[in-house]
């Protein structure tokens, strides 16, 4: 019988969905026999952009995430509301999924990473893998004593957690303590799937690479980025994925779904970002410098910042230094990693096997 993944991404920017399908393809690309369904309310031209050939797309949302205006700015109140409605809602989120997986078949679910995602698989009676660098009651719990209510959210989430089958533990992690098995893989994420000299005709860039700089914060964006510090780089270009940018002559925007930022990576001196880690993960496994703004409300930042800290070239900013300042960083050295060994970049990989193995002991 055809075997069927079941594969439920968090309701929280891009990153979640664009390391999912990166795994999602690497699956398919070793069993293209494997039907794939994704759960996920991410756009399918994302998931497209990673997983060349079919799956179904159900767009369920049955995590919350983290209420956010753009890449950085966090509402905590309408987070726990969301989340609190979320929790009430479970019984019939869990009837309804439960329904369709076995309507369907599903042989596992990998999740990244709605904590429900364990529940349902349990009232499914079937196998429930996750794979993440984090727990949302990491994050949660450090709202606690701003919010008390929190509380009682992390300790929802844990036992959610606590009957995962396993875990795919990826690097740049926290301990990620509520979870009874795990394995811990590499970095995942996509690989670039142009040539750099290709590339470089395509987009008619003219700057040499160490003047070549690419600016990315995420799929929510950033509104407050200060584009006007771009004059003082008259002979440098700079990439960006945001849609709302201004015309500058050294600015290069890229909005066709064509194109991700891991495809530029190879073009690039360096990239400016705000901490996250899809967009990190990638830059490491490019072996791509990486200056970043601190974000002091978001656990999951400080574990992020000090772990890339270790593979590759860095500079670690202050937000004024970033959004008050004339960036004159970018003619500063970076620091050198801190770890001497190779990065460790078979994540995909590995997980694929481990999903391809359960399937085939069944």
């Amino acid at each position: 019988m055809r075997p069927i993944l079941y594969l439920a991404i968090t309701n929280h920017g891009f990153g979640h969905a664009t390391r999912a399908a990166s795994v999602a393809a690497e699956i398919q690309r070793l069993c293209p026999e494997i039907l794939l369904i994704l759960v996920t309310t991410a756009p399918r031209w994302l998931l497209e952009g990673y997983i060349s050939g079919d799956f179904i797309l159900r767009p369920r949302a049955y995590d919350i995430g983290v209420i956010q205006t753009d890449s950085i700015t966090i509402d905590k109140a309408a987070t726990l509301k969301k989340l609190q409605e979320l929790k009430a809602r479970q019984a019939s989120i869990i009837a309804s999924e439960v329904n369709f997986i076995k309507q369907n078949r599903v042989g596992l679910i990998l999740a990244d990473l709605p904590p429900l995602a364990a529940a349902i698989a349990k009232a499914a009676n079937i196998p429930c893998y996750m794979m993440s660098n984090f727990g949302w009651d990491f994050i949660y719990q450090a709202w606690q004593d701003e919010l008390p209510e929190f509380g009682e959210m992390v300790e929802w989430i844990r036992g959610c957690f606590s009957q995962c089958d396993r875990l795919f533990r990826l690097p740049l992690h926290e301990p990620m303590s509520a979870f009874p098995h795990i394995t811990d893989v590499g970095l995942t994420g996509g690989t670039p799937r142009y040539s750099p000299e290709q590339l470089k005709q395509d987009l008619n860039l003219s700057a040499p690479k160490e003047r070549t700089v690419l600016l990315t914060f995420g799929g929510l964006g950033l509104e407050q980025i200060p584009y006007q510090n771009l004059k003082h780089f008259a002979d440098w270009q700079f990439i960006t994925f945001d849609r709302n940018a201004p015309d500058l002559p050294n600015l290069i925007k890229l909005s066709s779904p064509q194109y991700r930022p891991v495809d530029v990576m190879p073009l690039c001196h360096c990239m400016i970002s705000k901490p996250g880690y899809s967009t990190f993960s990638e830059a490491c496994r490019q072996h791509l410098p990486i200056i970043s703004i601190t974000r002091d409300d978001f656990a999951e930042a400080p574990v992020l910042l000090r772990a890339t800290q270790h593979y590759v070239p860095h500079r670690i900013l202050q937000p004024a230094e970033f959004f008050t300042g004339t960036w004159k960083f970018l003619h500063e050295p970076f620091h050198l990693p801190l770890q001497a060994h190779e990065i460790i970049t078979d994540g995909n990989h590995d997980i694929a096997q481990a999903i391809l193995n359960f399937f085939e002991k069944e």
